[in-house]
């Protein structure tokens, strides 16, 4: 049999309950992470991966990578971004069999790499859920999703906006049911209908074409915005970076280890 609990501790507990505030990484729909504006990050997709770059998040190839990779990342205090293309087939991925070639179209300008007829839904949507759970039982705590932008591209499909949205929603979903925050990568023109469903963004080159002001409704919603430039140096984009939020570096297309950060 319980005892009465006792009246003055339970309003004790009621009172806490009231006055505490939530964790940081908590949310009305789960505690998955949420990068905030300025946060420092290394992003790495080829070469042997640096581990000892002194920041608190990593973006990496979630193929190339183990489970005990991300492990040791996080053991240094790292948070890991699972990076996939979930835009266009890649020949080189263990999966590239599982897609029918009647959603493989152009190619994008990468060796190896086609877009994708994000249309059909029905049979992208289990392979990607497919790699989405490598990422979250490989212990990612974030996915980068490549190639969202599709439909403002020779893609060899007739993508409309729509189709866009529907898809890269589809992506944010996918990757929120498995407790992974999500990024929205580049896809500019859609940003104020896709920042309530992504978790913060990722961004290539901004500042060579004059259009990093458009990724604000991230910062103002207290969202990071992870940004890299290839082709401009520093001196040319970290002040105005800096002014809007954004954490930006300098990368070499390959995306090896080098980095110079603002």
């Amino acid at each position: 049999m319980r005892r009465p609990f006792p009246l003055v501790l339970l309003l004790a507990l009621l009172l806490a309950a009231c006055t505490t505030a939530p964790a940081p990484d908590a949310g009305a729909d789960g505690p998955r992470w949420r990068p905030r504006p300025g946060t420092d990050w290394q992003w790495q997709l080829s070469g042997r991966l640096d581990t000892s770059v002194d920041v608190p998040v990593y973006d990496i190839d979630g193929f190339d990578h183990s489970r005990e990779t991300v492990a040791r990342l996080h053991r240094d205090g790292r948070k890991v971004i699972c990076y996939l293309s979930t835009g266009a087939w890649e020949d080189f991925r263990p999966d590239a069999g599982d897609f029918p070639e009647s959603v493989i179209g152009r190619g994008n300008g990468w060796e190896g790499e086609r877009w994708l007829d994000v249309r059909r839904t029905d049979v992208l949507e289990p392979i990607m859920a497919e790699r989405l759970d490598m990422c979250r039982d490989k212990g990612f705590d974030a996915v980068e999703p490549d190639n969202m932008d599709g439909y403002r591209n020779r893609t060899g499909f007739p993508l409309t906006a729509r189709d866009q949205l529907v898809y890269n929603r589809l992506i944010a979903r996918l990757a929120h049911e498995r407790g992974l925050a999500v990024g929205l990568k580049n896809d500019l023109d859609q940003i104020p209908q896709l920042v309530g469903d992504f978790d913060f963004a990722v961004n290539e080159q901004c500042a060579q074409y004059g259009e990093c002001a458009r990724l604000t409704p991230f910062v103002e919603a207290d969202k990071a915005v992870f940004h890299a430039e290839y082709e401009l140096p520093t001196d040319r984009f970290c002040a105005e970076s800096r002014r809007l939020g954004l954490s930006s570096l300098l990368k070499e297309y390959e995306l090896g280890a080098w980095r110079r950060a603002c």
